[in-house]
């Protein structure tokens, strides 16, 4: 492409110009491209983002569109319209291919991400199990005689050692170290656990 001169005024071409330049691109004339070029990038452009959104690749497909026009200009037909709609055809079309193409493409990787992904467990039949384990150890340490069940609880559930669960029921340590034992066999037996 050419430089224009300072006080040049670029116009696009007159009606009937871009037809008749498109003529001459189809027979190979360079100048005649670079003249087609100037007047239809912008519109093209304007287009395909209006369509595509992503701005590099609307540069893309605009530069595609014309490089189109380049190859293909023996294909358009004066007797079919204008010049400037056949390119702007041209420009809808391939934009519209861009974006069908990146939709089926999102579709695909979708469908694969839905088929490989496995869940690692069933969640609701995961918390129903969780519940009826909570259900049956409540009814198990109901069973229990208030000592084991209290030591059990402070013990297990709160964490406290045989010394502080001791101090905290007012029992002797070997009494609590007894209830413990015998409440979790009773907690054992009931809930079938086998060792």
């Amino acid at each position: 492409m050419h430089a224009a001169a300072p006080g040049d005024q670029t116009v696009g071409p007159g009606p009937g110009a871009l037809e008749t330049l498109l003529d001459r691109v189809s027979r190979g004339d360079q100048r005649a491209f670079e003249t087609v070029y100037t007047a239809v990038a912008g519109p093209v452009l304007g287009l395909v983002r209006r369509l595509v959104r992503d701005p590099a690749q609307s540069e893309e497909v605009a530069q595609e569109v014309l490089i189109e026009v380049w190859r293909c200009a023996a294909r358009f037909d004066p007797d079919k319209g204008s010049a400037m709609s056949w390119i702007m055809t041209l420009a809808h079309r391939r934009a519209v291919d861009r974006v069908r193409s990146a939709q089926a493409s999102t579709d695909r990787e979708q469908r694969v991400a839905a088929r490989d992904h496995t869940p690692a467990f069933d969640e609701v039949s995961e918390q129903v199990e969780r519940r009826l384990e909570r259900e049956q150890v409540r009814r198990c340490l109901s069973s229990l005689t208030e000592l084991q069940r209290e030591s059990v609880l402070l013990a297990y559930y709160r964490g406290c050692t045989y010394q502080e669960t001791a101090d905290l029921l007012g029992a002797a340590l070997g009494t609590v170290k007894t209830r413990l034992r015998d409440g979790l066999i009773r907690l054992r037996d009931c809930l079938g656990v086998t060792s």
